[in-house]
């Protein structure tokens, strides 16, 4: 089979494809790191995850705040709904009313993922005190899907819940596909790739 298409194939394309970006504090990634930030940056006195929903409902309060100050779409993702299709969808919408680059809207999802939570345990004289232990819980995470320029549809998402981890996922297929496109070259579009090409030569 992979004969019969080679000898089809007129035009080939070498680049990355997904690439995933990981944005976290490193010291923050372990329970001894949490306690550290508690007591020196918050200054308080129990090593204890409740303080930090505060922080998660300030997030959760700006995210809000940024879409309504630049009238950026919000949607609720739905179970089993693919991100992609909302995405060119709003895309779409996006670049029919003359815009190239900005924020197309923002995604709320509740994904599993690692986190810390505070539990009760007693010491030796019956008495209890709170522990911090790293875990698994299901939280809201934030897309922001965003249109560039030069790299095309990207998107940066954050976890809600501490320690806030993001992650930043671009695609080589579509920085080709906008390349091709600064350069005046007719081309035919995949989600992750080409179709077909005008000028093969360029």
């Amino acid at each position: 089979m992979s004969d019969v298409v080679a000898d089809h194939v007129v035009f080939e394309v070498e680049c990355i494809d997904r690439m995933y970006l990981n944005v976290y504090v490193p010291g923050l990634q372990y329970a001894a790191g949490l306690v550290a930030y508690v007591h020196r940056q918050l200054g308080l006195p129990i090593a204890s995850t409740a303080p930090l929903a505060a922080i998660t409902d300030g997030f959760v309060a700006a995210v809000r705040r940024f879409a309504g100050a630049h009238h950026v779409p919000w949607v609720d993702f739905a179970r089993g709904q693919r991100k992609d299709d909302v995405m060119h969808e709003h895309l779409a919408a996006f670049e029919a009313a003359g815009r190239t680059e900005g924020v197309l809207f923002i995604g709320r999802a509740q994904e599993k993922t690692p986190l810390f939570r505070t539990e009760k345990r007693r010491d030796a004289e019956g008495k209890t005190y709170p522990w911090i232990i790293k875990t698994t819980g299901v939280v809201n995470h934030f897309y922001f899907y965003c249109v560039d320029a030069d790299f095309g549809p990207f998107f940066v998402k954050f976890c809600s819940y501490f320690p806030y981890n993001a992650k930043l996922c671009i695609n080589g297929n579509h920085w080709a596909q906008r390349q091709a496109a600064k350069a005046g070259i007719g081309f035919e579009t995949l989600d992750n790739g080409f179709a077909a090409v005008d000028d093969l030569a360029r």
